[in-house]
């Protein structure tokens, strides 16, 4: 089941496989939610999550990248979270 998104996540840290955060949930629209990216995260990061090259402040979180959404956190799938 793919998740949908509410005003409630708003605020939640999204966290690689390995627990890194790559950035905070801004906003959710339609269902979508609106990742603001970590200032640290690498490049390649941003490239496997479809955040690269748009010079945007908030980035849509595919669903598919998500492996489960907790009270604190949204936590990404291992092949998208650029560890090794």
């Amino acid at each position: 089941m793919s998740p949908q998104f509410t005003d409630d996540d708003i605020g939640k840290r999204v966290v690689n496989a390995d627990g890194d955060e790559v950035g905070m949930v801004a906003a959710v629209e339609h269902g979508t939610a609106h990742v603001e990216p970590d200032p640290g995260i690498t490049d390649s990061i941003k490239a496997r999550l479809g955040w690269s090259g748009s010079g945007e402040d908030t980035y849509p979180l595919q669903e598919e990248a998500v492996s489960r959404v907790t009270d604190d956190e949204i936590r990404l799938n291992q092949d998208l979270s650029g560890g090794t």
